[in-house]
């Protein structure tokens, strides 16, 4: 059985959407507001995403699907929308979906979509796990070690962490990590990266661990086995 995440603010469309699937033998769940949207889409496995474009909030779902391929997920996404014109469908496409559907469309067409894109991936690799010196991140379990000690994460220190090890060795600012993490418009002063990284370090570089986990003065962070210098300190 195929699960199925629906994006769709519409009630009755969500609603028209999932009734049709689980007709088909799909197990669909909807979801209608971006931050849930958010949380579900990198937090858990998916065969396939719907993914509308116009959610409440003034949110595009565009960010969720840019969210979503910064963490290295590749669940295959069909973006849908009423947004027409080929410069939207550009965007949805480079953005990271699979597929891009105009509203109204017809069920028969959606579905077929939704199946091919699902066969194109499950022939694929989809890399299940990150790993960085003894730190571990299932991305279909959600289960993050370090050794053989296991680390119990709220849903945004795991995505935080998610992407800090999909980026290993890379300085991540914190306009970036906002972007992708909490994926809405955040004041770039706001300390609540600074707070979740602390959190982060509390749980992840403990007594007797080698720090994971570094900062980059005046810039953001860096997650590396490898000791920071020049400019670089833990503080």
């Amino acid at each position: 059985m195929w699960r199925c995440l629906i994006v769709e603010d519409d009630a009755d469309n969500a609603r028209y959407i999932a009734n049709g699937l689980k007709e088909l033998g799909y197990d669909p769940v909807i979801t209608m507001d971006g931050p849930t949207a958010l949380q579900r889409a990198t937090t858990e496995h998916w065969d396939a995403i719907i993914l509308d474009r116009m959610l409440p909030n003034d949110v595009d779902g565009l960010s969720i699907l840019w969210s979503l391929r910064a963490l290295g997920r590749k669940t295959p996404v069909l973006v849908l929308s009423a947004l027409t014109a080929l410069d939207e469908r550009v965007r949805g496409l480079k953005a990271g979906g699979d597929d891009y559907l105009t509203k109204p469309f017809a069920f028969p067409e959606l579905a077929a979509r939704v199946e091919a894109l699902i066969r194109r991936s499950s022939s694929g690799y989809e890399q299940r796990q990150l790993t960085v010196a003894d730190l571990s991140l299932d991305l279909v379990s959600g289960q993050v070690m370090r050794g053989n000690r296991q680390i119990a994460l709220q849903p945004r220190e795991y995505k935080l962490l998610a992407y800090m090890m999909n980026n290993a060795g890379q300085v991540l600012t914190r306009t970036m990590l906002l972007a992708t993490v909490w994926g809405y418009h955040y004041d770039p002063q706001t300390n609540v990266i600074d707070v979740h990284i602390s959190r982060l370090r509390q749980k992840i570089d403990t007594d007797g661990d080698v720090p994971l986990i570094h900062t980059v003065r005046g810039v953001g962070y860096r997650l590396s086995a490898q000791a920071d210098t020049g400019g670089r300190d833990r503080p």
